[in-house]
Formats: C-alpha cells, structure tokens, sequence
C-alpha cells in the first residue's frame, strides 16, 4: 500500500471515528450537568459541577433497573435465537441449486423491502388471537425468522466462501447436514456470526415500536420505552434524559467494542472466512 494511501485511509478513519463519538462524548457531558440547565451552544467536554445525582434521579422517577432487566433478558433469548435461525437459512440456501438458490435469494429481497409497518396490524391481531398481548413473546418470536431476512442473506454469501468440496466430503463420509454446518461451516464464518449478533442486539436492544405495541404492563416494558416515558414526565429536564440515553447506549457500546475484535486479522487464526 501507498504511503499517501494509508494516510488518507487513516484520516478517513479518524473522520468517521469522530463523527460517532463526538455525539456520545456530548451525551455524557450533558448528562452530568445540573438539573435543569439550558444546554451549552457549543461542545462542552466537561461541566464546572459535575452532578452525577442525574442517574440516581432516573431510577427514582422511573422502575428503571425493572425495565433494564426485561431489555436484558429478552436480547439474551432473541439475540442467540435470532443467529442460529439466520445461519441455518444462510446454510441452507448455499446447499441448493444455483438456479433454485436465485429464485430465492430474489423472494427474500422482496421481503426485505417490504416495510414493517405493513405487517403491525396482522400481527398485533395473531398475537391477540394467541394471548400473546403484555407477554414478551411478541418480543421474541421474530427472532425465529432471523429478525431480518438480511442477515440469512449475509450467511448466504459468507457460506459459499467455503468450497462446496468441504461441505460435500463431509457429507460422503456420514456427516449429517446439522452436523456438517455445526463442525465444519459455522467455524468457518465467525466473523459474520459476530456481525450479525452485533446488528441483531442493537436492533433488539432499541426496539421501541414492538414493545409499544404489545406491552402494557409497566413492569415488563424495555428501556427504549423507559427513556420515552421519562421524556413525557421531564421534557425539558436534558440532564436528566442524557444520563438515560447514557444507559441506554452504554451496552451497545461495550458490545460493539468487545465484538469488533473478530474483525482484526491478527485474532481470527488459520481459515476463517466470512470476512
């Protein structure tokens, strides 16, 4: 690579890295401010009085650790649920013929533009018809259709890296199709198991539509619901709703930056693929 290459790959790095972190540094600067401050017109990096009280106040107001909880446990059970469906279309779809294989690959992106909004109605009704309404199962089910026929798209293209002879050796010598995908695929493609786990919490993580939709209980909402409750009780109050939006984020963030260590080429080892 060129030396003019790798500086200008570099600043357009940093570039990029400061437009995503700039806003999380003021989220937090505004988050330790006092309650009921106006907000500073320009960048502040740090507050002459450091109030960190704001967080405190937001469990008061609000069941915040409740909501914390079910957000936690419902991207626990979604998340895993979600990728391992995922990856079994993915694999699935690299099994079949070219031919059949673009006939599908051509329905899932049609079903990826269709928008969710068209979907809200039915449903809201299956759901009610199954007593699935205040439960967290409306939360959790989409995970068995891999959240979004993208992601099985991803694993499509990361599976037909690995050479067809692998797949079909592995089968000649009495290897099931589970088993073939469990020891010998899914290895193979961590990196997109990693990525897709990653866009699958986030997505989970900030679902505020479903739960807005399906929950009415209080004590089984999740925290985007939270931070919006506690926006209609403190509209005004942006100390306060930056330290919720501090907590809300924080977990995406450590995610995200325990997860992009499977992207570095010196931690993956011998044979990955799916990058």
């Amino acid at each position: 690579m060129k030396p003019g290459t790798a500086t200008f790959r570099i600043a357009a790095g940093l570039l990029v890295a400061a437009t995503m972190v700039l806003p999380l540094v003021w989220m937090v600067t505004t988050s330790l401010r006092e309650r009921g401050s106006v907000p500073p017109r320009t960048l502040e990096w740090f507050p002459d009085a450091v109030v960190w009280a704001n967080y405190r106040d937001v469990f008061d107001m609000l069941p915040f650790a409740r909501m914390a909880w079910n957000s936690v446990a419902v991207a626990a059970i979604a998340v895993p649920l979600s990728v391992l469906c995922a990856s079994w279309a993915g694999f699935a779809l690299a099994q079949l013929s070219p031919a059949t294989r673009r006939r599908l690959v051509v329905i899932v992106f049609v079903a990826e533009l269709i928008p969710t909004t068209a979907f809200w109605v039915t449903r809201f009704v299956l759901f009610s018809q199954a007593g699935a309404i205040d439960t967290w199962w409306p939360l959790i089910l989409p995970a068995l259709m891999g959240t979004s026929p993208f992601f099985a798209l991803v694993y499509l293209w990361a599976y037909l890296d690995i050479p067809r002879d692998v797949i079909d050796a592995a089968r000649l010598d009495g290897a099931s199709a589970m088993r073939a995908w469990a020891t010998i695929a899914s290895p193979l493609v961590r990196p997109t198991t990693v990525a897709i786990a990653m866009l699958t919490f986030t997505m989970t993580w900030n679902n505020f539509t479903d739960p807005l939709i399906y929950i009415q209980s209080m004590s089984r909402q999740t925290l985007p619901f939270a931070l919006s409750a506690l926006h209609q009780l403190a509209p005004t109050d942006w100390p306060l709703l930056m330290a919720a939006a501090a907590m809300l984020t924080a977990p995406a963030v450590v995610v995200f930056l325990v997860g992009q260590r499977a992207f570095r080429h010196d931690l993956r080892g011998e044979g990955w693929l799916g990058n």
